[in-house]
């Protein structure tokens, strides 16, 4: 017979009911080379620069959430364009999920916003604006997420 040794992994839960589950969109501009940042307003993080995005709710997948919020915060369809997986984040108590996607466009746009943001603007993913939402610093290697979008905008 034989022994399996099982040990118990710290953190690990197979249900977690106080999961928070968040994504976020890069939207890239393939005709300009530059992504979209949205400017936060009235928010708990107001005149800090975020992404497209926002908590998933519990009835909805990753994507359908993603989509819904996108729709929300500047006012366009998404849901025919294809949805890239750049980056998961997991906090320590395993308690937050950030999930941070790549939507290609071929043209810049312009959003329309709701009352969550105040500005926007186009940049190239180096010269990020700044300061940049808590939540965006803590959960995105901008090192490793550059290198990764580096590579992907040479084949898209």
């Amino acid at each position: 017979m034989v022994e399996i040794n099982r040990r118990r992994v710290p953190g690990w839960q197979l249900e977690n009911n106080n999961l928070i589950e968040s994504a976020g969109a890069l939207i890239y501009c393939r005709s300009t080379n530059r992504y979209l940042f949205l400017l936060r307003d009235k928010t708990k993080h107001t005149n800090t620069w975020g992404l497209a995005g926002g908590k998933i709710n519990k009835n909805e997948t990753v994507a359908q959430g993603l989509y819904r919020e996108i729709q929300e915060e500047i006012g366009i369809d998404f849901t025919k364009q294809k949805i890239i997986p750049i980056e998961k984040f997991t906090s320590y108590n395993n308690n937050f999920i950030y999930h941070t996607f790549l939507i290609v466009v071929d043209s810049e746009f312009v959003p329309k916003l709701n009352s969550e943001h105040k500005g926007y603007c186009w940049v190239n993913i180096k010269d990020y604006p700044k300061p940049l939402h808590p939540g965006v610093w803590k959960s995105f290697n901008f090192n490793t997420v550059i290198d990764k979008l580096s590579i992907i905008e040479l084949v898209i």
